[in-house]
């Protein structure tokens, strides 16, 4: 809040700036405090969670590319590195992911055993409390690795290290708390689960039903005050199999035992699973996919106030909690994995579009796979980019709530574009389920990552560009927080200062975003080197939003978080300008390698074609015409001009993947390939395919006909004619899929045999009929 202020006094004892203060700033301070609604309690617990960085900086119009580049480029110690070559490697060796999803739906007991001895639970406690202590990038790194093998291993991992009561504890947990709890979460003796959806609010968490109600109860023998809990919660991961729940409630005071009001807010409580009065164990399939989850319920349990998370004096302070919690988790966990998913799409498609051949070539020699293989291919480098470059804000101590969501919401969207060209080019290889299938649980569990931790259409609609106004805009908070003010002149007095700096940033956002659009970005700063024109244009862009922002702030005001769609747009332009940077970060990064501009240039041509289409839709429907004439002016003076890359683009980024080298090994690193399964075969059948491909072009010269005709005719020897046949043979074992006996698929096939009436007696009877 505001506090009461003495006016600086200038000449004749009137107020500095007195004039404008009295009769510009007074006359739309007054406007806005009755124009724009006021904000909720949950309102203001969101804004103040977290923090922002780069984001900032792209919103104001004006990026320092500088500082960019300045961060220090992600990285894991070596005792991260000996626990990612060590323990995770051999975790990932222990997974079967058929056994694992279609035959025991869950891990292995070793598998659970082995992750509590080497601490996978523990990953972020530190090492004081018995865990791992390891940084956002280290975490994110053995996500990574183990999705590229198993989602339900991931996710189990996943869950305890990102949202759930082991983060809450060390940001928020008392001393007592921390002391119990994490030693426990870190060697798994507790597993632990958090509890925030429920059938009546599910992005809406505010309003959620579960309730905590101020009381005295009896607790281990004694008489205290407490909290009595009844709640139905869903979709809860890990939920079936935790020892303790964060629970997420509404709390009431209704006898005032607090001293305080009736209505105290959320508030996350501790829950033993085998407290009196908890149901849980049940468990749900969500599409298919064998991790833990499911509902839990509470009826009338009483816990002391010493299981609220961080003490009695964190009553009413949940969303806060969750808010912050979310803004570190939300942009590890998921985007690992989506990342992971991208890449492993990208290697084995680009490996099978060389191995498999239709119409005597590899089907990756045609223009239409060539499509899918290079978006395959610039989608891993930039989610990639992305994710490294989010591990180090976070690893600095930041928590980018605007930057989570951004990287949540475009990573799983990415993974859903990339899974789905894979599937597309391997084809039936990759629909008929079976051990051999390494892409289907993938293409399955894709609506879940959209789903989780926050649905992509909330994030995209409403949090990206609504907090990101916001928070990422220099002045606008500062101007929200003076309206706010209780006291009407100091608020006034804020508000000047805040109103008048934000006039004068967006008259310089005006003429940097004309002379940046009319001059086709061939103005403003950038570092040099082979991509600064690439730099330049961002800059264009990032100073056109931060103009149209205004325009539609001032337009269209509070009602802006309803107008959805024109808040996605922006929004999108947000998320486009922070991957495009991340892409342009890991080109300078990692040395600028020239092999890699093909896919930069693919990154940058696709992103400035979404941004140009964006502008113009939100142009096209601002409610404002003159205005919004005006604004296509400054920014898209030529309409859009970003046609996305061309065809030479789009085959050198396919060449990566497709061709073996130093630039699809370092695009594609940390895939497990392992010592077995369909994807070391897929991985062989490849090298083979390669090292034959000279003497299948001598076979085509000579016009020989198969092997056994050229080696008669003396074209190839024995040993080459070997090494032929052992190509031939791992190209058909990778081609290959799966099919079992009905009576594994079906219980009418174990009860009946075929000539007992059972299907296969049905099928032989349509046939002859």
């Amino acid at each position: 809040m505001i506090s009461n202020q003495k006016l600086e006094q200038g000449e004749g004892g009137l107020p500095a700036h007195g004039f404008r203060r009295n009769r510009i700033s007074r006359r739309v301070y007054d406007w806005a405090r009755g124009a724009l609604p006021r904000l909720s309690a949950t309102e203001r617990q969101a804004l103040g969670a977290g923090d922002v960085w780069w984001d900032r900086d792209l919103f104001a119009g004006s990026p320092d590319w500088q500082k960019l580049l300045a961060v220090p480029k992600a990285a894991v110690s070596e005792r991260e590195r000996r626990f990612l070559d060590g323990p995770c490697r051999e975790l990932c060796g222990m997974l079967d992911d058929w056994q694992i999803s279609f035959e025991l739906r869950d891990l292995p007991p070793e598998v659970w055993d082995f992750m509590r001895r080497e601490r996978f639970f523990g990953m972020i406690i530190p090492e004081e409390h018995g865990g791992l202590g390891f940084g956002a990038y280290a975490h994110s790194e053995v996500v990574r690795l183990i999705s590229t093998r198993s989602l339900t291993a991931a996710i189990t991992v996943m869950v305890p290290n990102s949202l759930g009561p082991g983060e809450l504890l060390l940001q928020f947990g008392t001393e007592a708390q921390k002391r119990h709890w994490l030693p426990r979460l870190a060697d798994g003796r507790e597993i632990p689960c958090f509890g925030l959806t429920s059938p009546e609010a599910g992005s809406d968490a505010a309003s959620m039903t579960d309730e905590g109600v101020v009381t005295w109860g009896e607790h281990d023998g004694e008489r205290v005050l407490g909290l009595r809990l009844n709640w139905h919660k869903r979709y809860i991961t890990l939920g079936p199999v935790a020892t303790v729940l964060g629970l997420a409630v509404k709390t009431r005071d209704p006898e005032g035992l607090l001293g305080g009001p009736e209505d105290l807010g959320i508030t996350v409580v501790l829950v033993p699973t085998d407290a009196p009065g908890v149901e849980i164990g049940r468990r749900h399939l969500p599409c298919m996919q064998a991790f833990q989850n499911g509902p839990n319920k509470g009826h009338d349990v009483f816990l002391p106030l010493d299981a609220v998370l961080g003490g009695r004096d964190c009553i009413g302070q949940g969303w806060t909690m969750l808010m912050s919690a979310l803004a570190a988790g939300r942009g590890i966990s998921l985007p690992s994995l989506s990342a992971a998913g991208v890449t492993l799409g990208a290697r084995t498609t680009g490996a099978y579009a060389r191995v498999r051949e239709q119409f005597g070539i590899p089907i990756g020699r045609m223009e239409g796979v060539q499509v899918r293989l290079a978006r395959l291919a610039a989608l891993s480098y930039q989610l990639e980019a992305a994710r490294w470059l989010t591990c180090s804000a976070l690893d600095a101590g930041h928590h980018p709530v605007v930057i989570s969501a951004i990287m949540k919401t475009h990573a799983t969207y990415r993974l859903r574009t990339a899974i789905d060209d894979a599937m597309d080019v391997h084809a039936g290889k990759t629909i008929i389920d079976g051990p051999s299938n390494y892409l289907g649980n993938y293409y399955r569990a894709v609506p879940v990552g959209i789903t989780v931790e926050g649905a992509n259409l909330l994030s995209q609609n409403f949090i990206i560009f609504g907090q990101g106004a916001i928070r990422c805009h220099p002045h606008l908070l500062d101007e929200m927080m003076a309206l706010e003010a209780d006291d009407r002149e100091a608020g006034l007095d804020a508000f000047d200062a805040a109103f008048w700096a934000h006039v004068r940033h967006s008259a310089g956002n005006v003429f940097r975003a004309w002379g940046r659009a009319w001059t086709g970005a061939r103005i403003g700063p950038a570092p040099k080197g082979p991509v600064a024109h690439h730099f330049r244009r961002l800059s264009r862009y990032a100073s056109a939003l931060s103009l149209v922002a205004d325009l539609a702030l001032l337009t269209i005001g509070g009602a802006l978080k309803r107008k959805e769609m024109i808040s996605a747009r922006l929004g999108d332009i947000l998320s486009e300008l922070y991957l495009l940077s991340a892409v342009l970060k890991r080109f300078e990064d990692e040395g600028r390698q020239e092999a890699d501009l093909p896919l930069v240039a693919w990154c940058m041509e696709t992103g400035a074609s979404t941004i140009e289409r964006r502008f113009d839709e939100v142009l096209r429907n601002f409610p404002s015409r003159g205005l919004a004439a005006l604004a296509r002016l400054v920014v898209l003076p030529a309409g859009v001009r970003a046609p996305g890359p061309d065809d030479e683009t789009i085959k050198r980024c396919a060449a990566i993947v497709f061709e073996p080298g130093e630039a699809r090994e370092r695009l594609t690193a940390g895939v497990y390939c392992g010592e077995t399964g369909s994807v070391k075969e897929l991985e062989d059948a490849f090298a083979l395919v390669v090292a034959v491909e000279p003497l299948r072009r001598r076979l085509r010269q000579a016009e020989a006909g198969g092997i056994d005709q050229a080696l008669e005719r003396g074209v190839i020897s024995r040993e080459e004619a070997e090494r032929l046949r052992q190509a031939e043979a791992a190209v058909a074992r990778v081609i290959a899929v799966d099919d079992f006996a009905p009576e594994e698929l079906s219980p009418l096939a174990r009860q009946k045999a075929p000539d007992e009436g059972g299907p296969g007696f049905r099928r032989e009877n349509r046939a002859s009929a």
